[in-house]
């Protein structure tokens, strides 16, 4: 054989060798099992900062499914229920909320709207920045100054205003008593969170003794919204169970939002459906934003993106408007700065 060929038969070889290993390589790539694309992002509305009390136990998602009957003259029922075969468990102290819940926001993909504790809430800003969007919790007069309330705003620390609770405190949203702070908030184009609707079984006459039902309707936002008409409000637990009230003043006022937390994770999961479904039919799937009222069960809050994801009332253009895109246009976020 002459030099020549020989040199040819030697490269022809290894091309061969070289083509056979590509191809197996190419299998073998083949047959592996794809790669998990990173969770879409979603934005939760609605998560506390709060100091962790000892001697809170487990709960049951949609634990008010059987509320329990009770006696004025015996001890109380019981408010959370365990009878389920996985219980979500409450982290074991106030660092242990804060870790396990921004664990939980960074795998699921989630940025939150975090208010309450402000210790609390400015520990988990420095913790994680990118996650957290901080808001400024008031209920009444008398939890902070209107000029307090102001530096506060101003400085650019805080976001949003809420969780706003007057409700608790047995007053309406449009007592004039709180209006000045509205009118602050709508002056600089903050947006605010207001609780309206349920609290919880026995809520007035268990836990909260100034809590009134009839101070949770809708409707008791209407003077508060004739004031202020530039104001930029959701209603946080989508005013649960008034639906037909909240359809009714979100279609009167175009810039009302709601939020489906809380009652997402609390109520009997087919009545939630149910609530949910009714507000998306009435044409405001684009004006319902995902909250979780994240609380000292980090586990709540993949639970609550559950009952979205496996909507099969929603669309999958609804699924994302309500799991994400609709806040991105309330807050007038920018989306590139999710991906």
């Amino acid at each position: 054989m002459s030099g020549f060929l020989f040199f040819e038969s030697i490269f022809m070889l290894r091309r061969a060798v070289v083509s056979s290993l590509l191809s197996s390589i190419l299998i073998a790539v083949a047959a592996l099992p794809a790669l998990a694309a990173a969770p879409e992002p979603i934005i939760d509305v609605h998560v506390h900062a709060m100091k962790i009390r000892p001697g809170i136990g487990p709960v049951c998602p949609w634990f008010l499914t059987d509320m329990p009957g009770g006696d004025p003259h015996m001890e109380p029922p019981a408010f959370f229920n365990t009878d389920c075969d996985n219980p979500l468990q409450p982290a074991s102290s106030t660092e242990d909320y804060q870790e396990s819940a921004l664990a939980e926001a960074e795998r699921l993909n989630v940025t939150m709207v975090v208010g309450g504790d402000d210790d609390v809430l400015r520990s988990f800003k420095k913790a994680n920045p990118k996650r957290v969007i901080p808001s400024l919790s008031f209920s009444s007069a008398e939890d902070i100054s209107l000029e307090d309330f102001r530096d506060k705003l101003e400085s650019g620390y805080y976001k949003v205003v809420g969780e706003v609770a007057p409700q608790y405190r047995g007053m309406s949203p449009s007592d004039m008593s709180l209006d000045p702070y509205f009118g602050v908030a709508e002056e600089l184009k903050i947006p605010v969170a207001i609780h309206m609707g349920t609290g919880g079984n026995g809520m007035a006459n268990i836990t909260q003794p100034n809590y009134r039902a009839s101070l949770g309707h809708p409707f008791e936002l209407e003077e508060l919204l004739a004031r202020h008409p530039k104001l930029k409000i959701w209603v946080m637990h989508a005013g649960y169970p008034m639906a037909d009230a909240m359809i009714a003043l979100m279609g009167a006022h175009a810039y009302v939002y709601v939020d489906v937390a809380g009652m997402i994770w609390s109520y009997p999961l087919a009545e939630v459906n149910r609530y949910i479904e009714r507000l998306a039919t009435a044409g405001f799937a684009k004006r319902i934003l995902y909250g979780t009222d994240l609380l000292l069960w980090p586990g709540l809050m993949e639970t609550s993106i559950n009952v979205i994801k496996n909507a099969d009332y929603l669309s999958e253009q609804q699924k994302r408007d309500i799991l994400f895109n609709n806040a991105v246009r309330f807050f007038n976020l920018k989306e590139d700065d999710f991906n």
